[in-house]
């Protein structure tokens, strides 16, 4: 559902609408559509352009909504190993969103190192009770590129909750510790009642067992196997105890898993419910307002492959510009989607900065320049120098 407090603004009649998603390691979402944008204006300096960059519920979500128009709001928080960092929020009216990335992500990880163990999602929960102090009643929050396995634990402390031990401490932060938990004080939770929160992320298996948080996201976070069990171990010991103090039986619903069991919390804590990222995410940023119109969409990511195909940004743009009859082509650092993938995506033509060099290294440090010079296949074979007639994109581009 679109919210109501979504930015509009009318986009010029005939224009190309340029959405790409980050190309990590490389650009951000809005580095790519201005490199796009810059390629385009040199091709066809006559065509209007709007830049849009997109996201699907992960890094570079609050900065796709800042780019589209929201209020940018910094906070200081903890980050996934305690230190203090500074992270931001967007804000619309009494619309927020707050992303796991920002203050809980890997990329906040010093020095890269994983922490498995310790890893939480305290500085994620303390951007909720910001957004919440600034009067948000329905709150966006992206949780993909965590760097905790602590099932929404820390969220709740840094809401305000504690959980304690046997002998009444607070528990050290971290997945690991939830095996001492022995009681949670929930008295300093904000009132939540009447804010609505929406997860932006996938419907992933449920908190506990081989399909649970610990199992699937812990190698990625560099558990070994014995510290799988150990995570494992911790969240059921929270599962126990946070159903029991929610009223909530949460443990084995779809999306209880996601992001290390922060899924968990957002559905037991706050009431949450899962929409698919990449279409939420669209929505809050008014993309089928900016589509409308259009002779031409172009989206992309770092990798477009099968991984892409179970619902990453680029893929929910195509099927958002074919509901609005538009056309679009992608780029990517890499292609390994077939032409038939990609008919069935609803991409029309997809270029690969890897089909202009092949070097991965050099693909990433040049990755601006060569985006720019994708753009010159784009114009030629999808925009005549002349404006385009109606039914110029009628018609089937063959695929590259």
């Amino acid at each position: 559902m679109a919210s109501a407090d979504s930015p509009s603004h009318p986009s010029p009649p005939g224009h190309v609408l340029l959405a790409p998603d980050r190309f990590p390691g490389a650009l951000t979402a809005a580095e790519a559509a201005r490199h796009l944008a810059a390629g385009l204006r040199r091709a066809r300096p006559g065509v209007p352009l709007v830049e849009l960059p997109v996201a699907d519920g992960g890094e570079g979500t609050v900065e796709a909504a800042v780019a589209a128009g929201w209020r940018r709001v910094e906070a200081e928080v903890c980050g996934p190993t305690g230190r203090p960092l500074t992270a931001r929020l967007a804000v619309n009216g009494r619309s927020a969103v707050v992303e796991l990335a920002e203050a809980s992500g890997l990329r906040r990880l010093p020095g890269g190192r994983p922490r498995p163990l310790a890893a939480s999602s305290i500085g994620t929960g303390q951007l909720l009770a910001h957004a919440v102090r600034l009067g948000a009643r329905r709150i966006v929050l992206g949780l993909g590129g965590g760097a905790c396995t602590d099932g929404g634990a820390g969220l709740v402390q840094g809401l305000g909750g504690r959980l304690l031990d046997a002998v009444g401490r607070d528990l050290p932060p971290g997945g690991a510790a939830l095996r001492s938990l022995h009681a949670l004080d929930l008295r300093g939770l904000p009132d939540m009642s009447g804010i609505e929160v929406v997860v932006a992320g996938d419907s992933a298996g449920p908190l506990l067992g081989r399909t649970g948080a610990a199992a699937v996201d812990g190698p990625r976070r560099g558990a070994s196997r014995d510290e799988i069990r150990l995570l494992d171990a911790g969240l059921r010991r929270w599962a126990d105890l946070a159903e029991a103090a929610s009223r909530t039986a949460a443990r084995d619903l779809p999306g209880a898993g996601t992001a290390g069991g922060v899924g968990f919390a957002a559905l037991a804590f706050l009431g949450a419910t899962i929409e698919p990222g990449a279409s939420l995410v669209l929505d809050l940023l008014g993309f089928a307002g900016k589509a409308r119109g259009a002779h031409l969409v172009v989206t992309g990511e770092g990798s477009l492959d099968t991984r892409s195909l179970r619902g990453t940004a680029p893929i929910g743009v195509a099927r958002a510009a074919a509901r609005a009859g538009v056309p679009v082509v992608a780029v990517a650092g890499r292609r390994g989607l077939t032409g038939e993938q990609l008919r069935k995506a609803r991409i029309q033509a997809a270029y690969a900065l890897a089909d202009i060099e092949p070097d991965a290294e050099r693909r990433v440090r040049r990755a601006g320049p060569l985006l720019e010079q994708l753009t010159v296949a784009i114009a030629d074979e999808w925009l005549p120098r002349r404006p385009p007639g109606p039914d110029r994109f009628s018609e089937h581009s063959p695929l590259s």
